[in-house]
């Protein structure tokens, strides 16, 4: 939801193009925390209205550099079970835990490949993190965010059937706010690729032809 972010621009789309969801920490909550005791939020009755009812067939999280949110989250990472705090700081607080999980896996590993879950659970990718070491940590964090939301989208049950038959294809974008730089996450260069004219057809034909290592 942040003011310098211009969707429209960056992806250079016209009216029509795209359903777009804003909020605070580009977040998707994890089906987990959509139970019949929770609040259904926006994100997944959004991804609802746009994959299943109007057949959307890609789905992008959007991420960017100096996100105050993320900035938030990174600071209470320590805390992220305590449930007090402001409107903000309880949002992420409840729906940031899994990135904050991730993000420790980076840390502790020495900032090797994470795994991700892809379409379902049976599915998976890997992601190495800023490997030429251009971005901050909070950076580094924002991008692991991004990417596990992929992972929070994949759990609801109404999209299953979907992604199984890929009819439905996720994808992490991550704008550099301050360079105009957009990065799109490649499954087979497993990092954020920059969008450019030198590897436009590669991410093209990456987002269409993915090969998932498979757990057997």
């Amino acid at each position: 939801m942040d003011s310098r972010m211009l969707p429209s621009r960056f992806t250079q789309t016209n009216v029509g193009d795209m359903f777009i969801v804003r909020n605070a920490g580009n977040i998707v909550p994890h089906s987990s925390c959509c139970g019949i005791n929770d609040m259904v939020t926006t994100e997944p009755a959004a991804l609802e209205l746009a994959c299943i009812h109007n057949h959307i067939r890609h789905v992008i999280v959007c991420g960017h550099s100096d996100c105050k949110a993320m900035n938030l989250l990174y600071a209470m990472r320590n805390n992220i079970n305590n449930a007090e705090g402001t409107p903000l700081q309880k949002w992420m607080k409840k729906h940031g835990g899994m990135s904050v999980e991730k993000f420790n896996d980076f840390e502790n590993n020495g900032g090797k490949p994470l795994t991700f879950q892809a379409e379902t659970p049976q599915r998976y990718f890997l992601a190495q993190i800023d490997p030429k070491n251009k971005f901050s940590i909070i950076d580094k964090f924002s991008q692991i965010h991004c990417l596990q939301q992929l992972q929070n989208i994949a759990s609801h049950e109404f999209l299953k059937e979907k992604l199984e038959h890929n009819d439905v294809r996720l994808h992490a974008m991550w704008f550099d706010i301050y360079t105009g730089d957009l990065y799109l996450f490649s499954r087979t260069k497993q990092t954020f690729v920059e969008v450019n004219q030198d590897n436009y057809f590669h991410l093209l034909h990456d987002a269409d032809s993915w090969v998932y290592p498979t757990v057997v």
